[in-house]
């Protein structure tokens, strides 16, 4: 039995360290990753500490729109 629709869903992490160093998003210069989350148990913004090959070093993604 289906518990509700789209209870996990897809998200797209985005390096802030890239955006807030004022790089062109248009371009191939910012890490992103996508994975997924539950609905119900994280409503608000994902953030993960994820490597970037931009900045060579870990740094916090955080959950943008689509």
């Amino acid at each position: 039995m289906a518990k509700g629709k789209d209870v996990r869903v897809r998200v797209i992490l985005e390096c802030t360290g890239c955006v807030g160093n004022g790089v062109n998003k248009e371009l191939a210069g910012i890490s992103r990753y996508i994975t997924q989350k539950n609905r119900h148990n994280t409503p608000s913004r994902l953030e993960l500490r994820k490597f970037c090959p931009y900045c060579s070093k870990h740094t916090i993604h955080g959950e943008i729109k689509k």
